[in-house]
């Protein structure tokens, strides 16, 4: 592939939590999104690093922090379902320039056949672009993570920024 993770430019990336009971201690998805960009050589800042609760606002003001911060790539985790508390992909939705269908439509996909099965028809895994900004929204749970970052993210996720960018 002619613009594959072989091309590395040095990424910055934020990763968002979002979630009401998680903090940085308890925070298994948000870490694990970290552990899986650490293998693909991409360090997450500190001030990258965010819990946020379930509210539209703390979201929306996490994500332009980290848009103003001229991040490369944002990974939101949690939030995605459909319970009322469940916002994140409403406030993402109303910050993009982009969607990018098919990562929501693949993500689904493969939670159905490796992971969860029919509940995956729950998840409102999202992917789209600000300017030149990536932003992925995920589950929280660590299954999900894993599956997105391994399967999904960690494999494009140069190429993504390379195609913004270009």
């Amino acid at each position: 592939m002619e613009h594959s993770n072989e091309v590395r430019k040095i990424l910055n990336v934020g990763v968002i939590t979002v979630s009401d009971t998680r903090t940085f201690e308890t925070d298994k998805g948000g870490k694990a999104v970290i552990e899986h960009l650490n293998h693909i050589d991409i360090q997450v800042d500190k001030e990258h690093y965010m819990i946020v609760p379930d509210d539209k606002a703390d979201i929306n003001h996490a994500i332009h922090k980290l848009l103003n911060d001229n991040v490369d790539v944002i990974i939101t985790t949690g939030g995605t379902g459909v319970a009322k508390r469940d916002v994140t992909i409403e406030v993402v939705s109303s910050i993009i320039d982009k969607e990018m269908e098919g990562f929501g439509e693949i993500f689904r996909y493969l939670s159905y056949t490796e992971d969860v099965g029919t509940r995956a028809m729950l998840s409102r895994a999202l992917c789209g672009t600000k300017e030149n900004t990536v932003i992925f929204s995920i589950p929280g749970s660590v299954g999900a993570v894993n599956l997105a970052m391994t399967k999904l993210i960690s494999q494009e996720i140069h190429h993504i920024v390379h195609e913004l960018n270009k």
